[in-house]
């Protein structure tokens, strides 16, 4: 089981709280603890929450699939089933070894050459499935990224510079996602389609809103409900300037001149089960506990909060102050949870993440004696090396921090401005992935450690 260390400074009681959420959420879904806790082997009986799959009705078991928790969910596969895994092979941005699943390796946000040669084994190993085959998807949150496989015509470079200008674009998941789908083959039911007739069982681990399994990795084993039409109509709302070969392609699908994505009742579903085995849900569940057994009163308003990261911030920064003055929605001490996937329309050319200008927009908002932190469970908060922020109302007081909070907050460049204060929290990468995870903590039973003991003990 992966170490996880959760690097940050707690001044005062309620730091403490908020990064003792955070991590013990995190740990709630790391892989080890989610597939021990979902997939399990008795006899020939392999259960995966609560479905029961015969093994000796199989001749062969292959693991595929991948993204940020594919590592370790292939290593708690391989404790539960050793010998009876026959192949497999994982795409991870940082992999490990295995006894009988190959680790390949692929890059995360942007795909590259190391992606695609590692999805080809994964094709490769497909390829001989039949009826008589049982194939494990492993499909966890960044797969989109790491197992790239561009179809005809589309070359990596443009794929690359497609995601980029996607992801500068603050275009949400779904849409960003109908566009990868038709730029690829294993995405939007590719890969249950390429499997088939085999049974297939999927593993997920959602760092999507709503668990959407046409979302999530872009749905490789799941019916994709979007069109060449839909990809197109994202390209024209963001305004995204593409290469030729992206816009043509899906221009000559809109018209029917190839075939779209495997939708609802196509065949190539008939022998294939998901299984969402977590999400932020149960990441957030678990951080509601660690509050409660803290002495906190806790309220989980909600894992699937969206839009942009600065406005969602004040929602929560409000209902903190809310509960401060009031009482409403919860008294204080309280911790208020939320979660979900918000976005950064990128305006100017600093450093920062959806996490980073959650906590820079929380940090000007707040007008009251609580703290607000914000991570993404993977340890990497868009494309920086941090997980995100703990910030309280000094960590912007005063005219001139202000001011620098506001030029910070135009220009996208939140990581340098938390990073002066003290207010990063570090874990490194996680082996996890199921989105953001929010704690609001209104803290009225004590104030700084540091100004009743200079030694803060």
């Amino acid at each position: 089981m992966r170490d996880l260390t959760f690097d940050a400074e707690t001044p005062t009681t309620a730091h403490e709280t908020a990064v003792a959420c955070l991590r013990d959420a995190v740990e709630a879904v790391l892989p080890d603890r989610v597939v021990r806790d979902s997939v399990s082997l008795d006899g020939d009986d392999l259960s995966i929450s609560g479905s029961t799959y015969d093994l000796a009705s199989f001749d062969r078991l292959l693991v595929v699939g991948g993204g940020k928790a594919g590592d370790g969910v292939a290593d708690a596969l391989e404790a539960v089933l050793g010998g009876r895994i026959d192949a497999g092979v994982v795409v991870t941005p940082d992999p490990g070894t295995g006894a009988r699943i190959d680790r390949l390796p692929g890059a995360h946000p942007v795909p590259s050459r190391e992606g695609v040669e590692s999805a080809r084994r994964i094709v490769d190993l497909l390829a001989d499935a039949d009826e008589r085959t049982l194939v494990l998807a492993v499909v966890t949150g960044g797969a989109s990224a790491v197992i790239p496989t561009p179809a005809e015509g589309i070359a990596l470079e443009d794929l690359q510079s497609t995601t980029d200008a996607l992801l500068r674009s603050g275009a949400h998941i779904g849409e960003l996602n109908a566009v990868r789908k038709h730029l690829s083959t294993l995405k939007g039911g590719g890969l249950a389609r390429l499997a088939a007739p085999a049974t297939v069982a999927g593993l997920v681990l959602s760092d999507v809103v709503g668990n959407d399994l046409g979302v999530i990795a872009s749905g490789p084993t799941a019916p994709d409900g979007t069109t060449y039409d839909d990809a197109l109509s994202v390209l024209d709302r963001y305004d995204l300037d593409v290469p030729a070969s992206v816009r043509e392609r899906l221009e000559r699908g809109a018209r029917g001149e190839l075939s779209e994505t495997p939708k609802p009742g196509d065949p190539a579903f008939d022998r294939v089960r998901n299984h969402v085995l977590a999400d932020g849900h149960t990441a957030l569940s678990a951080a509601r506990e660690t509050a409660e057994a803290a002495g906190y009163e806790p309220i989980l308003l909600s894992s699937r909060v969206r839009g942009e990261a600065r406005e969602a911030a004040k929602t929560h920064v409000a209902v903190a102050e809310e509960a401060a003055a009031t009482g409403d929605p919860v008294d204080a001490p309280a911790v208020i949870l939320t979660g979900g996937e918000c976005t950064v329309t990128v305006r100017g050319d600093g450093e920062g993440g959806p996490n980073l200008e959650y906590c820079l927009s929380a940090a000007r908002e707040l007008g009251t004696d609580a703290v607000v932190a914000a991570v993404d469970s993977d340890g990497e908060d868009g494309g920086t090396d941090v997980a995100g922020a703990v910030v309280d109302a000094e960590t912007a007081a005063g005219v001139e921090a202000g001011r620098e909070a506001a030029a910070a907050l135009a220009g996208n460049d939140a990581l340098p401005f938390l990073r002066d204060r003290g207010a990063l929290v570090r874990t490194g990468p996680t082996g996890t992935n199921v989105n953001d995870l929010r704690v609001a903590v209104v803290d009225g039973r004590d104030g700084r450690r540091d100004s009743e003991d200079p030694s803060g003990e």
